[in-house]
């Protein structure tokens, strides 16, 4: 082991599987971890919560998930999956310390966490890219009277029985929570759509969609997105009387210019929108006290808002003065190169498996400068 650890910043799976990969390669790591449980932000996410990764694209190394687990593991198993695979590994974790900026100090990096000052010559950051909630900013939101939350903030139905909720977003969480609402006895449940998502069912044809993704994503866009109009065709149907049309942008060439995947369904998030149980409206314009003003003109009036709008990486305050992030707060180099010198990014995008790929690439070229560059 060498002498001096190496600190990885946050136990998600990136962390996890980051620190596992280098203490298998003889080299001593150290996760700092703000809360004071592994895989927290999975802990807190909503209960109806399932991975759209199949359990053979949502491992770490070679562990599996436990017999009897589903296709698509669901919150829970995950988050056990993420405990069991610490302990096996033996990794160690400090709970209770936040990273709150980070500088250049004498050839090494200077940590300033709420339990005190840490140095350390090689630093990992896998605070993970859904970090903090991003909070919508309409206009009027000061004077609107009615409650507001992030999706985060959200767990279940029973706080919400008989209201009046709109959701506001069209990407998989939102798609689940407002299923979620109307099957848990909200009066009124409606999703204000801006962007039209690419919809695509969880096991269309019964293949995992996300191996389907990663194949069809070799093919060239246009093509990938003709063989998608079809699949969504025979697995989704029309939905255009619910309020839901087919982008003009197919998702592969939305994946390829944005970074973001299509919106996961399942059979019950269908039913809820061909049933009129969950309703669309136009996207949001701003708010007041009127209600909430949309984009078409129109004005709604739920006593609730849930808004999934998405979130950040959480990066600016603490290593945004370094010149390393780009303009949405995401790491300009992850997964395996230096951002600088010692100072390694991972974990930042959707699929678990890519995360534990980022992680190994991470490790393989921490290992490589310690042991065999003896730096």
């Amino acid at each position: 082991m060498t002498s001096e650890p190496v600190l990885v910043i946050g136990a998600g799976a990136s962390g996890l599987a980051a620190a596992a990969e280098l203490q298998r390669r003889g080299v001593q790591a150290e996760i700092l971890e703000r809360n004071d449980t592994i895989g927290s932000a999975w802990q807190t996410r909503y209960d109806r919560l399932r991975l759209n990764t199949c359990r053979w694209n949502s491992t770490l190394s070679r562990d599996p998930f436990p017999k009897g687990t589903p296709v698509f593991p669901v919150r829970d198993e995950f988050v056990r999956y993420l405990g069991s695979y610490a302990e096996s590994h033996q990794l160690p974790v400090q709970y209770g310390v936040e990273v709150k900026r980070i500088d250049s100090c004498d050839g090494k990096w200077r940590l300033a966490t709420s339990d005190g000052e840490r140095t350390a010559s090689q630093v990992i950051i896998s605070t993970g890219y859904m970090h903090t909630p991003r909070q919508p900013d309409w206009p009027g939101l000061d004077r609107y009277v009615g409650r507001l939350l992030h999706s985060a903030e959200y767990r279940n139905a029973a706080p919400f029985r008989n209201a009046d909720v709109l959701v506001v977003g069209a990407g998989c969480s939102a798609m689940d929570i407002a299923t979620d609402l109307a099957h848990g006895g909200a009066g009124r449940v409606r999703v204000a759509v801006r962007t039209q998502p690419n919809l695509l069912r969880r096991a269309p044809l019964g293949l995992p969609a996300d191996l389907l993704f990663t194949v069809l994503f070799r093919l060239p866009p246009q093509r990938a997105d003709g063989l998608d109009r079809v699949l969504r065709r025979v697995t989704i149907g029309p939905l255009v009387a619910h309020g839901l049309t087919v982008p003009d942008e197919g998702p592969y060439t939305r994946a390829r210019r944005t970074g973001s995947g299509p919106t996961i369904v399942d059979k019950a998030v269908l039913q809820a929108f061909k049933s009129g149980r969950v309703e669309v409206v136009a996207g949001v314009s701003s708010t007041d006290a009127d209600g909430v003003r949309l984009i078409d003109g129109s004005t709604v009036r739920p006593d609730v808002i849930i808004a999934a709008t998405g979130f950040t990486t959480g990066l600016t305050e603490v290593v945004g003065h370094l010149g390393v992030l780009d303009d949405r707060g995401f790491p300009l180099a992850t997964g395996g190169p230096a951002a600088l010198p010692g100072l390694r990014f991972s974990g930042y995008v959707a699929n678990i498996r890519h995360q534990y790929k980022d992680a190994l690439r991470v490790a393989e070229g921490v290992a490589h400068e310690l042991i065999y560059q003896g730096v």
